[in-house]
This record gives C-alpha cells, structure tokens and sequence, in this order.
C-alpha cells in the first residue's frame, strides 16, 4: 500500500485528533472568518482570522510555543498564516491537512453552531446568478454576456493564482464577519492556557 508523501510542516486529521485524545493538544489556531469558526470549529481552537493573524503576529509570538497547528477550511489559508508566523520567527509551525473539511470527514469532533454557507458555496451562487443573468439579459442588450465572461474570467484567474477576490468580497459583508475577534481577548484567552 502506497500513501502520499505529506509536508514536513502538515499534521494529518488522524495524528492531530490522536493527539487531541492523549491529552497532548497542540495550539489550534483556526484562521477562517469569525462566521466560518461559529458554524463549525474544532473543540479547543481560538479564532484567530488571517487578517488579525497577519497584523498582530508579533503580539502573538509571546503567547505562543512551538507547538502550534493551523486550521482553516482546506489547507489554504492555514499555509498564508504558516508563512505569516514563520517570517515573524514561530518555528515549527503545522498546518492541518485538508483542513476542517478534512476534519469533519475522518469524523473527529466538532463545536456546530449555527448553519451557514461556506465561501466556496456563496462564491458559486453569486458567480452563477451573475452569468445566468447577464445571459439572460444579454437576449435584449447587446454585449451584457460579457459580464458574464468577466466573471468567469476571475474565476478562472481564482484557480490560477489559488486566490479569489469574489470570496474576499463576501467574507465582508456582515453574514460572513461576525464579530471580529479582538486581539486583546485572543491573548487573553491563549494565556489562560498557557
């Protein structure tokens, strides 16, 4: 039996919850949006968004050890907050394979809260209605399918380059924002554990 050679810096589903369940729990810092974290989270993780994470990554070097694994939605933005804290000095650090997606399929515990759509979902609803209405219209306006083809143009830049400016645009709008994490409460809460 073959298995796939993973990263030095990816801790798999199977080896973070054995580790959960030895009582030997690394610092799970789960960087999606406020919203994403509410819906669905792993027990124990701190909310900390990539955007806090980024901006005050030297006030939480001090509250933070070696032993940090971080979490988000696939593995995607977990690597830009790797990157983030390995520039600022945290070494060591271990990005979730597959993330929480990944998670919730090996069946591994999960806080639920209330039920909402994921990015990806949202982006494909408004990307969709967006082209099958310029589509639409484009019947009796000339030239309104080309905003349908811009569209999918982003998309397909969104692939390319693993970034997706629809997706920035909606984890603004007040559904997917929740309540943003204060850094002082998150310090807060990674030193009542410390």
């Amino acid at each position: 039996m073959s298995t796939t050679p993973t990263s030095a810096s990816s801790l798999s589903p199977a080896a973070l919850h054995r580790l959960v369940l030895e009582g030997r729990a690394p610092r799970l810092l789960d960087v999606r949006m406020p919203g994403e974290f509410r819906a669905a989270h792993i027990p124990g993780s701190y909310n900390v968004p990539l955007d806090t994470l980024r901006e005050h990554r030297a006030e939480l070097l001090a509250h933070l050890d070696e032993d940090v694994v971080l979490v988000c939605r696939s593995g995607a933005r977990a690597a830009q907050a790797e990157k983030a804290l390995s520039e600022a000095g945290l070494p060591n650090l271990r990005v979730l394979e597959g993330g929480i997606v990944a998670w919730e399929t090996a069946d591994a515990p999960v806080n639920r809260g209330p039920e909402r759509w994921d990015m990806e979902r949202q982006v494909r609803l408004v990307a969709g209605s967006i082209v099958l209405a310029t589509g639409l219209v484009g019947v009796f306006v000339p030239g309104a399918h080309l905003v349908g083809t811009a569209i999918g143009a982003g998309l397909t830049y969104a692939a390319v380059s693993n970034s997706c400016a629809m997706g920035v645009l909606l984890s603004k709008l007040p559904y997917n924002r929740g309540p943003r994490p204060d850094i002082n409460t998150v310090i807060a809460e990674l030193r009542s554990t410390s």
